[in-house]
């Protein structure tokens, strides 16, 4: 337990400083500051001071297209580089591609059209000289969840339901919108609302989900659920375990399942080998392609991708839903899938440039992943993102610009024009293999164990969003991760800590009890630090905590006989800022302090809380002898007064 003394402080030489008022602002540069730091914390404008209107129009074009700055140094060292990296990750990307679309419940084309367009439009205008763009597994199956809940992806006769395609492309140009606005004006603070501790389960949850929903293809089951939590998959799979799965499907997707496995594993154990894990999808579609074709495994029940459309973008402008219905439902999806892979493909971008300690402009990443989505949407494209797998090989392959983007398109165009009719005879169960095997590394159990041992909160977080995603839905599980994250932010803002204060022998620092036990409490004076602003939110829990504070320490001083506290001191530092609701409380806190004949004491207040104090006449109130600016002062002062003397 922390000692109690009256501190000598006479020996020490000790100058007061008196707290002064900060500089009173009009309104309008008050409105303007604070607009400043909310939105142009950066200073974006900056660079245009004194320069001439031409100079100004470049650097207008060179901050949306960030390529005419970096690309008036460009090499043909770096040109070598972007191309290894590129045609590294078509390897990676051609396979995923025509797999995703399937997640997302559309023609296998689309996957590859999504790899074409939208990775040029970001080489253009982003600003992630690594990031790798294209479709992802958790956006394709988050996308396609919410549309099969508005229109059922297929006909009656089994042909692809054309408004269903349409719906996807609305819900991509919604998307493009929301992310193209997020950045334009500047609010992308707000995709931070949902936590790391929300992403790790949800991504987790949407892993295992997209894994089971492979099962199908990859046991070869024709008739499947079209739910995808974890129960009504299990039932589907076990139900027809005695006729629905096939032998064939089975030894085809399992052996390719370990081919990849393998391949990841040298790849990352060896980094120099990274290229082998990178073409192992392609060289499974590659193989099982040519002995499904050769052996006419399909007669025997083996799942084929049939037909790929050939050729490129056929554009989609008319096709989107401008007026009717679907209008506001494409709205909805797009909102919520263009967050989520806003969230994933900004988190990447900032992964690799501080990696390797570049400046990644965050809301010029949310304009150029809007640009290329609405792009994207008029030319037959679906959602799309930064890829973490796909980026990783385009790192580990020496990439050093977006080119390795625009080369990945090129091939992925000649892909379109010439190669897709080759994939006829691929099996569903390699696609299925391809997926199953990109998402395992989307289950972070580490990050888990983690959030366990440092922060039981966080590991709530994570655990519902993971259990919501796999027990009900991915939007059910989307919904608790930021209903959990909300919540999080609201019991730390209305249920802030507060810590009782005590000095650090042969210091005049004063830290907490709890923390350090060694701390002495001075005699006749209680030292509280509030850990938060205060707010309407806050203020009245605030004050009540404070006088518990006070009421367990007067028993406590009465039991031991000591002499009573005669001073309440409020370590202000922590508290950025304070609104009326808390200069009420406070008044209240002072009346109450008064019938029991304790002095209320301010110790460093912030300057936005300084000049609300003075500007609301608290000052005056408790006293501006009462404001400190620091609690050594507070107490050098307070503990040789003559009241301090008193029993």
């Amino acid at each position: 337990m922390s000692q109690r003394v009256i501190d000598d402080h006479a020996e020490v030489a000790h100058h007061i400083h008196r707290v002064e008022p900060p500089p009173k602002q009009n309104l309008l540069n008050e409105l303007k500051n604070g607009l400043k730091e909310t939105f142009f914390s950066d200073e974006p404008l900056r660079h245009f001071k004194d320069k001439s209107a031409p100079t100004k129009l470049f650097l207008v074009l060179q901050g949306v297209f960030p390529i005419l700055d970096w690309g008036r140094s460009y090499t043909l060292a770096k040109f070598k580089g972007d191309l290894i990296a590129g045609l590294t990750i078509v390897s990676l990307c051609v396979p995923q591609d025509i797999a995703y679309a399937k997640l997302a419940n559309l023609d296998f084309q689309y996957g590859l059209y999504s790899s074409f367009v939208p990775p040029l439009v970001y080489a253009f205008m982003g600003s992630s000289r690594h990031i790798a763009i294209g479709p992802v597994a958790v956006v394709s199956l988050l996308l396609g969840s919410l549309l099969q809940n508005e229109i059922d992806p297929l006909n009656k006769d089994g042909s692809p339901n054309f408004a269903y395609t349409r719906l996807a492309f609305t819900a991509t140009f919604f998307a493009g919108v929301t992310q193209f606005a997020l950045g334009f004006f500047r609010l992308g603070f707000l995709i931070d609302f949902l936590s790391h501790a929300a992403i790790v389960g949800f991504m987790g949850g949407a892993a295992v989900t997209i894994a089971l929903q492979q099962l199908k293809g990859l046991l070869g089951i024709k008739i499947f659920t079209k739910k995808t939590d974890i129960i009504s998959v299990m039932q589907s799979v076990w139900g027809t375990v005695h006729h629905g799965w096939n032998w064939q499907t089975i030894l085809i997707g399992l052996s390719f399942m370990v081919f990849i496995l393998i391949a990841k594993y040298i790849g990352k154990k060896y980094q120099r080998l990274f290229w082998v894990s990178a073409i192992a999808p392609l060289i499974s579609v590659i193989v099982a392609t040519f002995c499904v074709g050769i052996t006419h495994a399909d007669k025997q029940g083996v799942q084929i991708v049939t037909h790929i459309h050939k050729g490129i973008n056929p554009l989609s402008v008319h096709q989107i839903y401008w007026t009717g219905e679907f209008l506001l439902k494409g709205f909805k999806i797009g909102v919520v899938a263009g967050m989520i892979a806003l969230t994933e493909g900004v988190a990447i971008g900032r992964t690799f440039a501080s990696k390797m300690d570049y400046n990644l402009d965050g809301n010029k990443e949310m304009v150029a992943m809007g640009s290329m989505n609405i792009v994207g949407s008029m030319t037959s494209c679906y959602v799309t993102t930064g890829s973490f797998s796909r980026s990783a090989v385009n790192f580990l392959a020496g990439c050093n610009t977006t080119v390795s983007n625009i080369v990945m398109s090129c091939v992925v165009l000649v892909t379109l024009v010439l190669i897709t009719p080759l994939f006829k005879y691929t099996p569903n169960a390699v696609l299925a293999s391809i997926i199953i095997t990109a998402v395992v590394g989307l289950i972070d159990i580490k990050a888990a164990i983690l959030l366990w041992k440092s922060d039981k909160l966080d590991f709530l977080a994570c655990i519902g969003a993971f259990f919501g995603v796999i027990f009900k839905s991915v939007e059910i599980g989307l919904l608790i991760a930021v209903a959990i994250s909300f919540a999080k932010i609201l019991l730390q803002v209305t249920r802030p800590r507060t810590a009782k204060l005590g000095k650090l022998p042969g210091t005049n620092v004063y830290r907490n009890v709890v923390q350090y036990p060694d701390a002495t409490l001075v005699s006749g004076i209680l030292i509280v630090r509030v850990d938060s602003a205060i707010y309407f939110s806050n203020s009245n829990y605030i004050k009540e905590r404070i006088l518990r504070w006070l009421s367990y320490e007067e028993e406590e001083v009465k039991s031991l006989s000591l002499p009573r506290i005669q001073y309440l001191v409020i370590e202000m530092s922590p508290v950025t800022d304070i609104d009326t609701s808390g200069i009420h409380s406070f008044q209240e806190l002072y009346k109450t302090l008064r019938h029991r004949n304790v002095h209320l004491v301010l110790a460093n207040p912030a300057p936005v809380v300084t000049e609300k104090l003075y500007s609301s006449e608290f000052a005056m109130l408790i006293g501006e002898d009462k404001i400190f600016s620091s609690v050594a002062d507070a107490v050098l002062t307070l503990s040789t007064s003559p009241k301090a003397q008193e029993p």
